[in-house]
């Protein structure tokens, strides 16, 4: 039995959707909305892809991998994701910009900066809400919003709202998709690339205006 859970184990993808739905449903997507919001670590997890894909698999007659309920994936999204930024929150209030120091990883520190500039541009509110679309920022954010101390009730209110929007509206997004569109698992894995596509363009326009701005400085200077 032992030897059978450790291949199970080996044969999981955590970079794939499909594979971590296959491995572990509904509690599998409350683990990477956790790790993926709330751990330094989980910056890579594909959270977007995978909220999107469980909706399509809780609608009836869609052969995928697996068949999921939408009301455990639902809520299992929702809990992880929620508990995930606020624990992400407390870990940056306590260690500071230390736990970022400590990372080698370039898309961290790349997605620190992100973060500082979009709490720097748009105010505490709309960054916590807007840094949930954006993969590695959202995942950064929230331990760099406890370092700079910003206000617990601020923070708690508005990565609720924005973890119920981002979840909530992937999850019943694919759900939709499934329902409207017959025998929809045929194109399962070009839906789930066009929601990775969509997921990344934030990071490249930013990259693409981050450029932009540092050739027009190196102009003028």
């Amino acid at each position: 039995m032992a030897a059978a859970q450790f291949a199970v184990a080996q044969a999981v993808n955590v970079l794939d959707a499909g594979s971590l739905l296959s491995a572990f449903g509904a509690l599998g997507i409350a683990f990477v909305m956790f790790a993926e919001t709330g751990l330094l670590v989980g910056f890579f997890l594909p959270g977007d892809s995978l909220l999107f894909t469980a909706g399509l698999l809780c609608v009836p007659g869609v052969h995928g991998s697996v068949h999921l309920s939408l009301g455990p994936v639902l809520a299992a999204a929702v809990v992880g994701a929620l508990l995930g930024a606020q624990t992400g929150y407390w870990l940056g209030r306590r260690g500071g910009r230390a736990l970022l120091a400590r990372s080698r990883a370039k898309k961290l520190h790349e997605g620190a900066a992100r973060a500082e500039e979009l709490l720097e541009r748009y105010g505490h509110a709309k960054a916590v809400v807007l840094a949930r679309f954006v993969p590695v920022v959202r995942t950064v954010l929230n331990p760099l919003a406890g370092a700079l101390d910003v206000p617990v009730r601020v923070f708690t209110v508005w990565q609720v709202i924005g973890g119920l929007v981002w979840t909530v509206g992937l999850v019943l997004g694919g759900y939709a998709l499934g329902s409207s569109v017959p025998n929809v698992d045929r194109y399962l894995l070009p839906l789930v690339a066009l929601v990775v596509v969509v997921s990344l363009t934030p990071i490249a326009l930013e990259a693409r205006r981050a450029r932009a701005r540092r050739a027009s400085e190196g102009t003028s200077s």
